[in-house]
């Protein structure tokens, strides 16, 4: 992974000048550090009212880079996965969002299922609203044309498939308010008592959207934030509840249900569901599949099905052989710096060309015309017993590195004020100047031995 800062090397004293002072008797420092903070204004951004950095500082990178980011022993090292999207996300998340319990709660396996099925879901409702947008410029204005017959059977496809997705998201998002598996300790109810923790579970909640907010941003390199917040407060706040609105992508009402499916009804707001919700109360009986995907194999002859299963069972590091580009998930390591951001430069020694892309960067993410009686066919496809269940394996924090996160604050805290950051200069002198034998061989042994029991599959 590339650095954001090029050195190591972080200077004690960064930006000022030297003043001598007349009480004191001495030259101090007078810093402008802080005065050039407020100067930048894109250094942080607001989600749901919580301030996330948008940069690193030369310190904080190397802070990042040694006690957080996903270590080389973990799988798939080389590729960006789901887990170093959210580590970035977690150090740049202000202290009051990211809280003991968030730190737990984002470990768990129904969250991680739940952030792919949320990048699946705005991967393609983006390219939806894409494909609506340049549509609308094409038939106003004074070159207008004239739509094609096709064009309202292309749409349903397309609300089909978003619907879809839809059910998908709203399945995980259904086991984590009702609290089912790892999951049962956040419950909002505490048990025996049965009294609901409603402040606590209030702050929570909107902590962990804006967690999954920036997570699927960053994720979908970091285009139309607008959109994406926009549809992340309609999806679990309703229209009655948005925290922000954005009068330029107001959606006419033959586009709102492209968009938004059949099923989103706005009621009064006492008896308004989320429109996740909405969806899991109307199932087309041939989209009953998908709620199971990734906890049974389907059996049938569905192609939609099975697509939808690929598309979210296979590990982000491998995308790429299924012919599947999930925003930066599956792509090298080495054409990102540290804050998950492109670099063009890296990417042009590679030589990418429009025959030679496995990761969809020189040829951009376009939206794929279905087949426009594929809803009418799926009806006659036959869906047959499940006789397996599956078991998606995924990367998690393990008990050490918890408690690293829920120190976050005290470890940056501690390196700012001592300065103690493993430069390779101070790690070679070290090394040159230690006379110690060294780990035993025992040490050095069981450490080769966990190391290849992590990185290989054990035989049934």
């Amino acid at each position: 992974m590339l650095r954001v800062n090029t050195s190591n090397f972080v200077p004690k004293y960064i930006s000022g000048h030297w003043v001598w002072n007349e009480e004191k008797q001495k030259f101090l420092f007078d810093c402008r550090k802080e005065a050039s903070k407020e100067a930048k204004k894109d250094e942080f951004m607001m989600t749901n009212g919580f301030k996330f950095s948008t940069t690193l500082n030369q310190l904080h990178e190397l802070i990042y880079r040694q006690e957080f980011a996903r270590p080389p022993i973990s799988y798939d090292s080389d590729v960006i996965i789901t887990q170093d999207v959210k580590n970035l996300v977690a150090f740049l998340a202000p202290s009051t969002l990211f809280t003991k319990s968030l730190v737990e709660f984002i470990n768990t396996e129904t969250v991680a299922f739940f952030l792919k099925a949320l990048i699946v879901y705005f991967q393609y409702f983006l390219q939806v609203v894409e494909f609506i947008l340049i549509q609308r410029d094409e038939i106003t204005g004074e070159k207008a044309i004239l739509l094609n017959a096709e064009n309202p059977d292309m749409q349903r496809a397309f609300s089909a498939h978003l619907q879809q997705y839809r059910l998908l998201v709203a399945r995980q998002y259904s086991s984590i308010i009702l609290g089912e598996g790892d999951t049962k300790k956040f419950y909002h109810i505490k048990p025996i008592v049965n009294i609901s923790r409603s402040s606590f579970d209030d702050s929570f909640h909107e902590a962990f959207l804006a967690y999954c907010t920036q997570v699927v941003w960053i994720t979908l390199h970091r285009r139309a934030y607008d959109v994406i917040d926009m549809e992340m407060n309609r999806l679990f706040r309703s229209e009655h509840f948005k925290l922000t609105h954005y009068p330029k992508y107001h959606f006419t009402k033959p586009e709102a249900q492209t968009l938004y499916g059949p099923n989103y009804k706005i009621c009064n707001y006492r008896t308004q569901n989320s429109p996740l919700i909405q969806e899991l109360t109307k199932v087309d009986k041939h989209n009953l599949p998908i709620l199971y995907i990734g906890k049974r194999k389907y059996r049938g002859n569905d192609l939609r099905i099975m697509q939808i299963e690929l598309e979210y069972m296979v590990d982000s590091a491998q995308m790429c052989l299924i012919g599947f580009n999930l925003g930066i998930l599956g792509h090298p390591k080495k054409l990102y710096n540290t804050l998950l951001k492109l670099d063009w430069q890296a990417v042009r020694k590679n030589n990418f060309s429009a025959t030679y892309d496995p990761f969809g960067i020189f040829r951009q993410p376009h939206l794929e015309i279905p087949s426009l009686d594929e809803e009418k066919l799926r009806h006659y496809c036959e869906t047959y017993e499940s006789l397996y269940q599956v078991k998606r394996r995924s990367e998690f924090w393990n008990p050490s590195m918890i408690r690293k996160w829920k120190k976050r604050d005290k470890i940056v805290q501690y390196f700012e004020a001592e300065g103690v950051i493993s430069d390779v200069l101070v790690k070679c002198m070290k090394e040159v100047a230690d006379t110690s034998e060294g780990p035993s061989v025992e040490e050095i042994v069981k450490k080769f031995l966990d190391e290849k029991a992590k990185l290989r599959k054990e035989k049934a």
